[in-house]
């Protein structure tokens, strides 16, 4: 039967929207509660929709009962702090599962190809229902920073880098596409990433939005990009070699973030 995907990500695997003016609204993302949760780098999470309202932020599959990125609940103390990222959620009309700020501390090119993750947004999706993507809304003026995608996790062939200033908008299949962000600076990096169940609404949204799957690349000097790719080869076979040392296999599974 096959899932029910948006036709707008079919090509490249996303779609950057029409920036929002940020500017407008307030910085709530400064009063809500975060977690001490890790992935791709050195972050914290804070929760508006987890899988029972709970502030926490581990994969719906973890719960009793399991199941997918789906039918996320609203946090009524989080939600009250944040009613305009609330709402920017669930402006598409799309099923949400997950919605979560990162804070994300600063980073290299290095660092990032290393944290490059695919995500596990479909586990216990049933066949024939929607695909979950993610949407991304960058919430502080990252001027420096870029959004990192690839096929494939260790070949720089086709990289796409998407700059991240306030108000930059993108909705990514992030279980197909290897993804992390490049931050650099001082300052910690906040985004709203909500999970959207694929499907006439998410569709609508896009078309609204007038989401495109190709742009320039943000511009990244070809030495740096070198020295980026030979690190990422560099800690990777230093994790292989950690974990044939200790008779494991190495973890590559998905994250859960």
């Amino acid at each position: 039967m096959g899932y029910i995907k948006s036709a707008a990500l079919e090509e490249t695997g996303y779609v950057v929207l029409d920036s929002y003016n940020q500017e407008l609204d307030p910085k709530e993302w400064l009063d809500i509660e975060y977690n001490d949760w890790k992935s791709s780098g050195d972050t914290r999470f804070a929760p508006l929709a987890s899988a029972f309202g709970e502030i926490e932020c581990n994969g719906f599959w973890n719960h009793k009962p399991p199941r997918t990125d789906k039918d996320g609940v609203w946090i009524p103390s989080q939600v009250e702090k944040a009613p305009n990222l609330t709402r920017r959620a669930m402006e598409p009309g799309a099923n949400v599962g997950r919605c979560r700020v990162i804070e994300l501390q600063p980073n290299t090119y290095a660092d990032c190809l290393y944290n490059l993750h695919q995500d596990d947004n479909n586990r216990l999706n049933p066949d024939g229902t929607g695909w979950v993507v993610r949407g991304f809304f960058n919430l502080t003026d990252d001027k420096d920073s870029y959004f990192v995608l690839r096929e494939n996790r260790t070949d720089p062939q086709g990289e796409v880098r998407i700059a991240l200033p306030a108000g930059a908008q993108l909705i990514v299949d992030t279980q197909r596409l290897w993804h992390a962000a490049t931050h650099p600076g001082t300052d910690p990096r906040y985004c709203l990433i909500t999970s959207w169940t694929s499907g006439p609404e998410l569709d609508e949204y896009i078309a609204k939005y007038n989401g495109v799957g190709h742009v320039p690349n943000y511009e990244v000097s070809q030495d740096e990009l070198d020295a980026g790719q030979a690190e990422q080869t560099r800690r990777l076979a230093a994790r292989a070699a950690y974990y044939a040392a200790k008779g494991q296999a190495e973890q590559t599974a998905m994250s859960e973030a």
